[in-house]
C-alpha cells in the first residue's frame, strides 16, 4: 500500500509493476537480469479521491499519458527492490506535486530606483558606441 498523507493511500493491486532490463553500460549480469523497474498506474481506475483525479489530469507532465495512465521507468539503482521503492517514491510526489495550490503571483511594477540605473546604464552604453565612432573634421 502506498501512503499519500493520512487519509489517501492507493492499494498496491491498482499499481502495475513490470521488470525490465535496464539501459546503459553493465558487467557480466547485464544480459540475465532485470532490474529495472517500469510502473503504470491507471488514475481514473483508482481509488484516489475526485479531486486528486482531477489535479492529476490537469497536470502538465511528460510520464501522464493522454489515456491517464502515469508511467514511471526506474533504473538508478541495480536492485530490483531498491527500483521498485524509487518508483513509488516518485509517483507519490507526482501525486502530492499535483494537489498542490499554487500561490498567484502578484504582479509589481519596477522601482524607480531601478529605472534610473537601467536609464544610466543605456546612456553610458550609448556614449560608449558613439566614442567608437569616425570622427568627422
Amino acid at each position: 500500500m502506498l501512503v499519500i498523507n493520512k487519509s489517501v493511500f492507493i492499494p498496491e493491486d491498482q499499481i502495475d509493476f513490470k521488470s525490465i532490463r535496464a539501459q546503459g553500460a553493465g558487467g557480466q549480469k547485464v544480459n540475465k537480469t532485470s532490474c529495472a523497474i517500469h510502473l503504470s498506474f491507471n488514475i481514473a481506475a483508482s481509488s484516489l479521491p475526485d479531486t486528486y483525479k482531477d489535479a492529476l489530469f490537469k497536470a502538465r507532465d511528460h510520464r501522464i499519458s493522454s489515456d491517464g495512465i502515469i508511467v514511471i521507468k526506474a533504473q538508478k539503482y541495480r536492485s530490483l527492490e531498491k527500483n521498485r521503492h524509487d518508483a513509488l517514491t516518485r509517483l507519490k510526489d507526482l501525486i502530492l506535486r499535483s494537489i498542490e495550490v499554487k500561490k498567484p503571483r502578484k504582479p509589481t511594477k519596477p522601482s524607480r530606483n531601478s529605472q534610473r540605473k537601467r536609464m544610466d546604464r543605456k546612456t553610458k552604453h550609448s556614449q560608449l558606441k558613439q566614442a567608437r565612432r569616425k570622427i568627422d573634421y
